[in-house]
């Protein structure tokens, strides 16, 4: 089935945010009284779900909104220390050019996310953000009602369990990335319809999968 539209997560995803994730979740954990991560724990954590990683951490689910405001506002502040991954503006000019809408769902801020992004920004025709941590399926189903595109026609691309879980909480297709949060093994027990080893293979795939050939 030919893709129509693409969204994508952010962090771990088309920015490589998670080194300014361990220097800066000790901070957070002080501030809202849930467990620090030591060195140790790193590996194990990028093996968990998301329900597992806040149970394991001891993170007061009450406490949630509040720790995802005060997580957009450092991310706000060290914007321009948050790299794109090599490879990622490239890659999304090639969809763009070839008509496949892009969309972004992340849980940061628009404002954010369109720093981190730079002028790759202007490509997005949909952004989508503010989720709450198991918030993505709502905000799916909206872009994909404003996109006017059929469910079978769509491809979520992120680097954690939960979005493979959101995606198929809303009928679309889901691909995870292998550099991002978590672990490459963890997103392979899930089974995702697609996943992409490098970043250039996903215009590679999603170009190939509507028919045309793959760019060079």
């Amino acid at each position: 089935m030919p893709y129509a539209l693409a969204i994508f997560d952010l962090d771990g995803t088309l920015v490589d945010s998670f080194p300014w994730f361990l220097r800066t979740i000790n901070d957070v954990a002080d501030r809202f009284g849930f467990r620090r991560v030591a060195d140790e724990d790193v590996e194990e954590l990028r093996h968990a779900s998301t329900r597992e990683i806040l149970s394991r951490l001891e993170v007061p689910l009450w406490k949630l909104p509040a720790i995802a405001r005060y997580a957009r506002r450092l991310k706000g502040e060290a914007a321009g220390e948050i790299p794109l991954f090599a490879g990622a503006e490239a890659m999304l000019r090639t969809l763009a050019g070839n008509g496949v809408q892009l969309a972004l769902v992340t849980s940061d801020s628009e404002a954010n996310a369109r720093e981190k992004l730079g002028e790759a920004a202007a490509l997005f025709s949909h952004f989508d953000c503010a989720a709450s941590i198991f918030g993505k399926p709502a905000k799916f189903r909206r872009v994909v009602r404003r996109a006017g595109v059929e469910p079978g026609k769509v491809i979520a691309i992120g680097d954690e369990v939960r979005d493979i879980e959101a995606a198929r909480a809303v009928g679309v297709t889901c691909g995870a990335v292998c550099w991002g949060y978590a672990a490459p093994a963890a997103l392979r027990a899930r089974a995702p319809d697609q996943m992409f080893e490098r970043m250039d293979e996903i215009a590679s795939v999603l170009l190939t999968s509507v028919g045309q050939p793959a760019p060079s």
